[in-house]
């Protein structure tokens, strides 16, 4: 065999190798999420439910955000659900060809028939949104779902972007397993459950869910103002103080679109710093936020921390801050997966474009940490 054969089977074999690494890795991850659903973890139980409906099928595309909470006390599954909006839907109704003149014509649905069919199709993801997830429910983990449908959309007064929920449910297992949807009409259905809606779905009037989420949870704390100027060293404050820092910069980051961001207790063990709540349905959900007030550059295994953690919250993203930097293997791992790094330069841009400074100065932090010893 010449060289160059040998070069690229070589080379065929070590993508080979990687790919099944990969795959290996996949089917532990299902492997162990299955063990911790079928043993009835908490954390299981949510990552389970968004998943059965953000891979459920339909014969179009629209994205499929889903915000979750669960109760295992009640057994209460709490959903908010980002529906399609009118633009979503297929409008092209048939292609026909005419033989005569030897082309192809194209019929698209009436607005009045297209509103229609809009309406139908927001009640019947909703149906069957909760269907599925009570059908899946193997380890009878859920008793009632509280289901809230959400559409993002231009507000054509303003031209401001707004989130408007249009359907609101809550059923019990019981009763709805009692009904054959295969033969029902979904609006009908829809209200006989009690559902709220909107006077006309397509006009996206927000209605208040019957039940919304709720962000209570025993590790928040109250979040402390820090003073700080252009001459602060954010590399040499207290690790305290760079935590609620960075609670105050991002909740400045997510108030715009109604968002909050909760500090965690104190702990220095790598784990939650603190939860961002988004309520945008198509980039928002939880969100687990980290900082590394870090003198050296961040290794791989805090990002592979972070995504464990990302993993076990239930959450839909995870966000990094450093005062320092990542290595290349770091950024390696963090690709294709639901994390953002953010470096001191990036923490900088963000506190600039919040209307604040301050400075990261390593060499001057790395010095007064060897004083302190």
């Amino acid at each position: 065999m010449d060289t160059e054969n040998f070069k690229k089977e070589r080379e065929w074999q070590i993508r080979k190798d990687i790919f099944y690494a990969n795959q290996q890795k996949q089917h532990n991850s299902i492997d162990s999420l299955k063990q911790k659903y079928l043993s009835g973890g908490y954390n299981a139980i949510l990552r389970v439910c968004k998943l059965i409906l953000q891979t459920s099928q339909y014969p179009f595309i629209f994205e499929k955000n889903v915000i979750a909470e669960y109760n295992p006390e009640n057994k209460l599954l709490i959903i908010d659900y980002q529906l399609p909006s009118i633009a979503d839907i297929p409008k092209l109704k048939e292609i026909k060809y005419i033989a005569a003149n030897n082309e192809i014509r194209e019929n698209y649905f009436s607005d009045t028939k297209l509103k229609k069919l809009y309406n139908d199709t927001i009640y019947k993801i909703t149906l069957r949104s909760i269907s599925e997830l009570f059908r899946d429910d193997i380890i009878n983990a859920l008793e009632i779902i509280s289901f809230n449908g959400w559409v993002k959309s231009i507000n054509k007064a303003t031209g401001n972007e707004e989130l408007n929920c249009i359907v609101s449910i809550q059923t019990k297992k019981e009763a709805f397993q009692k009904i054959n949807l295969g033969n029902v009409d979904a609006k009908t259905c829809f209200k006989s459950l009690k559902g709220i809606s909107s006077g006309s779905l397509t006009e996206l009037i927000s209605i208040p869910p019957i039940l919304q989420i709720q962000k209570n949870d025993k590790r928040f704390v109250n979040s402390q103002v820090v003073e700080f100027d252009d001459s602060t060293n954010l590399a040499a404050m207290p690790w305290e103080d760079f935590e609620h820092l960075i609670r105050e910069l991002f909740e400045k980051e997510f108030s715009s679109n109604g968002g909050e961001v909760k500090v965690t207790q104190a702990s220095r063990d790598g784990g939650v710093d603190a939860i961002a709540y988004d309520p945008d349905p198509i980039r928002g959900g939880k969100i687990v936020i980290q900082a590394k007030r870090y003198t050296n550059t961040v290794g791989v295994s805090a990002v592979r921390d972070l995504f464990g953690t990302v993993m076990n919250e239930g959450a839909n993203k995870g966000i990094l801050v450093t005062t320092s930097d990542y290595g290349s293997d770091s950024y390696e791992f963090a690709k294709g997966k639901p994390i953002t790094l953010l470096n001191g330069a990036n923490l900088l841009y963000l506190l600039e474009k919040h209307g604040t400074r301050a400075k990261i100065d390593i060499k001057e932090a790395r010095r007064l940490m060897n004083e302190e010893k």
